[in-house]
This record gives C-alpha cells, structure tokens and sequence, in this order.
C-alpha cells in the first residue's frame, strides 16, 4: 500500500493582473467550489500544492490577496494548443476575489464562449 503523496510547499507569489473582462472570462472557473482561476505559467506544480497570489483586477488601486491550492494543470506542449498553467481553486475563507470577479462578468457567466479550461 502507498501513501499518497502530501501537498507540495507554497511555491512562492504568484502575481496577476487582468486588465480585460474577456481575459477574465477565460481565466475564471465558476464550476469550482469557492471559484477558482487559470493561470499561465510554465512553472512546474502538482495537484494540492498551495498557492498565493495577488490578483489585480482591472485596473484597480489595490491587489486582491488570494490562497487556494492547485487542481487543474495544464502542462508545455497541451494538446489544442491549450495555454500552459494551473487551475487555482480559491479557499474557503478568500470570497473577497470569487465576489469581485462575478460583479465584473454579471450576465456573461452562462456563455457559451470558450474559456482556458472548458
């Protein structure tokens, strides 16, 4: 029998700013519990590593703080041409970015468009 392998550490701050509402719709995962986001990056992580980012929103004066742990990745070289990254799935405490990031895509949540993980 194996154990199963714990949580990687922290792997440092991740920044990221998304300056357009159609940048945002394709980085935000409503289907997630507690909501979560796409972000690019080629940096190696594993499934259950925590994360923390600062997440600036269009433009706005200050960074959102945000912890959550990794559960969707997306490695180089993905079929489709698919972006390289993670999925951040925020933590239960952190409704301050879900709250925000639903403000800005009101009404565009049930689209049929594209994102970066459906």
């Amino acid at each position: 029998m194996s154990n199963p392998t714990p949580p990687g550490p922290r792997n440092g701050i991740l920044s990221l700013t998304i300056k357009d509402k159609s940048v945002l719709y394709a980085a935000y995962m409503p289907f997630v519990k507690h909501g979560g986001l796409f972000i690019p990056t080629n940096k190696n992580y594993r499934l259950g590593d925590e994360v923390f980012m600062l997440l600036n929103l269009m433009e706005e004066a200050e960074k959102i703080p945000v912890a959550g742990k990794v559960i969707w990745v997306t490695p180089k070289g993905a079929q489709g041409n698919r972006a390289a990254g993670i999925g951040v799935q925020f933590s239960d405490q952190d409704n301050t970015a879900r709250s925000k990031i639903e403000t800005y895509l009101a009404g565009a949540l049930k689209s049929d468009r594209p994102t970066h993980t459906m």
